[in-house]
């Protein structure tokens, strides 16, 4: 992970990301990151928290393949909300950090 990010919002992270080409939608698609997790890596990162309702934690991912497709992916931050492909982005992240 090269680059971590704050922004005032998800939506704010997500225009930005996307000016800086991260353009695919990896929610869409979250079964490429399941199938083939060491296919990605994650070059920005951003944890977005809300002012006082925990529904509103967000974690917004700029993700780029092997391949060199740059998206977003953005999951809940709850334990209720994490999705595999969810999962494996934390996983990759904790990897990356411990390099």
């Amino acid at each position: 992970m090269k680059n971590i990010y704050h922004y005032a919002s998800v939506s704010k992270a997500l225009n930005e990301l996307n000016e800086k080409g991260f353009t695919y939608d990896f929610n869409i698609h979250e079964q490429e990151i399941v199938k083939n997790p060491n296919q990605y890596e994650i070059i920005h990162i951003y944890r977005y928290e809300g002012d006082s309702n925990p529904d509103d934690e967000a974690i917004v991912y700029g993700i780029k393949s092997e391949s060199g497709t740059k998206g977003v992916f953005v999951s809940g931050f709850s334990a209720n909300s994490v999705s595999e492909a969810a999962q494996i982005l934390i996983n990759l992240s904790i990897e990356e950090k411990n390099r």
